[in-house]
């Protein structure tokens, strides 16, 4: 037994267990030479050095949620990789763009490489909107993928405006999965009936009020139908 658990430790030494190839699965959004030189590989790696070490390399990495490595003997370490999952593209007061996730955190990603709604406020709040669009592509991706921009409606209650090509959606910044999901059945209710509609006002509780017109962003205490 103890002969078979010192076999690894021999086994560096040898040239012919050298890493030669490494195979990258689940890599989507970051770049594959970024993620090979965070591995930091010499030319004497072995694959039967610790793979642990090679892990948390990896997960100090942004953008990697989490991270598994294997041996391929004779010459081969195969990295399978969970990218942290974008949300949205925050502008900046000059309009730079910036991928983040769910708590809105930069990520290294590409921007050709993503099609993500473009958050417009550039202000404390994005962290706010950032997490409804991110319950949004939780609960319906669907919906999500149809989403342009978001921003808030800089009234005091701090709700959310979802652009959705000619469609708006207004949200409260805790809206959860229940309201999310009445939206995805109302609007396709009204794209059933063929019904022309500019904005859904989820904001009420126990209610959806649909407009054929934009309405004002702010908040009132009761709800009509315009």
């Amino acid at each position: 037994m103890l002969l078979w658990m010192m076999a690894p430790l021999g086994l560096r030494r040898v040239a012919f267990f050298r890493v030669r190839q490494v195979e990258l699965v689940g890599i989507r959004y970051l770049d594959a030479d970024q993620v090979l030189a965070a591995l930091q590989l010499s030319p004497r790696a072995s694959v039967f050095d610790d793979t642990e070490v090679l892990v948390d390399r990896l997960r100090a990495l942004d953008g990697i949620a989490d991270v598994a490595v294997t041996r391929r003997p004779p010459a081969s370490l195969k990295v399978v990789v969970r990218e942290t999952e974008p949300v949205a593209l925050v502008a900046n007061a000059r309009g730079a763009l910036t991928v983040v996730d769910a708590v809105a955190r930069p990520l290294p990603f590409e921007l050709v490489s993503l099609d993500l709604p473009v958050v417009q406020t550039g202000e404390k709040g994005d962290s706010g909107v950032v997490a409804v669009l991110a319950r949004i592509q939780a609960v319906d991706p669907a919906l999500f993928q149809t989403i342009d921009a978001a921003r808030l409606t800089g009234g005091e209650n701090r709700d959310v405006v979802l652009e959705l090509g000619r469609h708006r959606v207004l949200l409260t910044s805790d809206a959860g999965p229940e309201v999310i999901q009445s939206v995805v059945l109302v609007a396709r209710d009204l794209a059933a009936k063929a019904r022309p509609y500019a904005e859904l006002d989820a904001r009420y509780a126990g209610q959806i009020v649909v407009r054929r017109r934009p309405g004002a962003a702010k908040r009132t205490g009761s709800a009509r139908s315009a």
